[in-house]
């Protein structure tokens, strides 16, 4: 495919950021609230770009984890990679929906091939996953894949530590900033139908007042959706409401309205368009300006147009039936983000994670509606190219690495207690996901590891020939770090 266009660097542009699930305190004083995590370099084939949205790890064991679903591989909280070189910034123009999409996989969306509950812990030569040393602190880990026509998910341990059931492929995850794939998704829907444009400004669906003067008037739909907003990563003022919360449920006394006020008063760090800068912020006002679009809240948005229509019954914002989170082996409350679900507000089974691979890996083979087909190809074609990233783009949401005669889209995300990683490789029909009950820690390698074998999965898969890869080669970085968020 032809290369989307690139805005010229910027000599002196401001460090770009990239954020977590939880928040945590500035970095650095001066640095403005909720904006303290940086955009780090990588090493040749990694992940970034996101919270949590694109952590991966560096190529091996040992590299710097995420903190709180954030960092990506060999970066540490700091804003430094791990061989202490400061993260850059980026400045990319928004590629509109005129680029061609990933080719698409055959086969069906959910195939019928065996599954179930695996009694103990995947093996890595029929299942590769993370080990279980890199999720320390976890009760159960949950490994699901669809590689080479055959589907599996093999999940360990019990829902909790104090005796808990068995865990199984309908014990529910918090996926963290996973759930922004699934706003993107409703985005994609919504536009498909006709409800709402990608370019239209957010404006549109607030009252008057709702977006001050300036900038803020010039962002988009689009924008939010592929984090060139300009819009912090957390909404003022959260940190300091958040202080009682904090190794808990941070976002727990944030309602919509809350949101609103925040938008009302907040000034993009950038002009819309011209520069990527992760925000859970912005992902969030998306899903409410969604819901507002449609008139009804956004859980039931969500299940009205993603989750029934392609059966993923275990999916939802509701915390019922999910396994017990843990930070540092320390229980954690069920986590609550009612101003901003479309963030991080969704949990997931292991077997609802792999269908809802599978319907992106075939759309026309879901059997769902017109528009919903449409948005699951809509949603993973490339949007902007990431400047000084050996050609990474960004999706809607979805972060996309060209690999030799195929592409990785993936995404990963962290909680208090949680940690997930997805990803899926439309020319190989491969899927995978990796979650665990265990909050991603500066230390720990579990998105990192499930990066690496997702990609070893993709490397091996059987070409579908349905569609043509971005790139032919690797992709090359700065060198240092990993880079993203959660």
């Amino acid at each position: 495919m032809a290369d989307a266009p690139r805005a010229p660097e910027v000599p002196g542009a401001p460090e770009g950021t990239y954020g977590s699930d939880g928040p945590r305190a500035p970095e650095a004083p001066g640095t403005p609230e909720g904006s303290s995590g940086q955009e780090p370099a990588r090493p040749p084939d990694h992940p970034r770009a996101g919270d949590g949205g694109g952590t991966a790890p560096a190529d091996g064991p040992g590299g710097a984890g995420p903190a709180y679903g954030t960092a990506a591989p060999g970066r540490t909280e700091s804003g430094r990679t791990a061989s202490g070189r400061r993260a850059y910034s980026r400045r990319a123009p928004i590629r509109t929906e005129d680029g061609p999409a990933f080719g698409t996989a055959g086969g069906p969306a959910n195939g019928a091939a065996g599954g179930g509950d695996a009694a103990g812990p995947p093996g890595p030569a029929d299942l590769p996953g993370p080990p279980a040393g890199t999720a320390p602190g976890a009760s159960t880990v949950a490994v699901a894949v669809r590689h080479g026509g055959r589907r599996t998910v093999a999940v360990t341990g019990t829902e909790d530590h104090r005796g808990g059931r068995p865990a199984g492929a309908r014990t529910r995850f918090e996926l963290g900033s996973v759930s922004k794939t699934y706003t993107a998704l409703l985005l994609a829907e919504m536009a498909a139908r006709g409800e709402v444009r990608y370019a239209d400004p957010i404006g549109r669906f607030l009252p008057r007042g709702g977006v001050p003067d300036g900038p803020a008037r010039a962002i988009t739909l689009l924008h939010l959706a592929t984090h060139t907003s300009g819009l912090p990563r957390l909404p003022p003022g959260l940190l300091r409401r958040a202080v009682p919360r904090w190794f808990s449920n941070p976002y727990a006394e944030l309602d919509t309205a809350d949101v609103l006020a925040a938008l009302a008063r907040t000034r993009p760090h950038a002009a819309p368009g011209t520069r990527v800068r992760y925000s859970n912020f912005g992902v969030g006002l998306l899903g409410l300006l969604l819901a507002r679009a449609a008139g009804t809240g956004f859980d039931r948005l969500l299940a009205d147009r993603v989750l029934d229509p392609l059966g993923l019954a275990g999916t939802g914002c509701a915390a019922a039936g999910q396994a017990t989170g843990y930070w540092h082996g320390r229980p954690r409350p069920a986590w609550h983000i009612p101003g901003l679900p479309g963030a991080g507000g969704i949990r997931a089974t292991a077997e609802d994670l792999l269908r809802y691979l599978e319907a992106l890996l075939a759309p026309e083979d879901t059997g769902a509606p017109a528009p919903l087909r449409a948005a699951l190809a809509d949603v993973a074609r490339p949007r902007l190219v990431l400047p000084r990233s050996g050609g990474d783009r960004m999706c809607l949401v979805w972060n996309a690495r060209a690999r030799p005669g195929h592409d990785l889209v993936f995404h990963s995300g962290g909680t208090r207690g949680f940690v997930s990683f997805v990803g899926f490789s439309p020319q190989r029909a491969v899927a995978y996901a990796a979650v665990a009950n265990t909050a991603p820690t500066l230390r720990g390698t579990f998105i990192q590891h499930a990066y690496l074998a997702f990609r070893e999965l993709a490397a091996g898969g059987e070409a579908t020939g349905t569609g043509p890869a971005t790139g032919t080669g690797e992709a090359t970085g700065a060198g240092g770090g990993g880079g993203g968020g959660a």
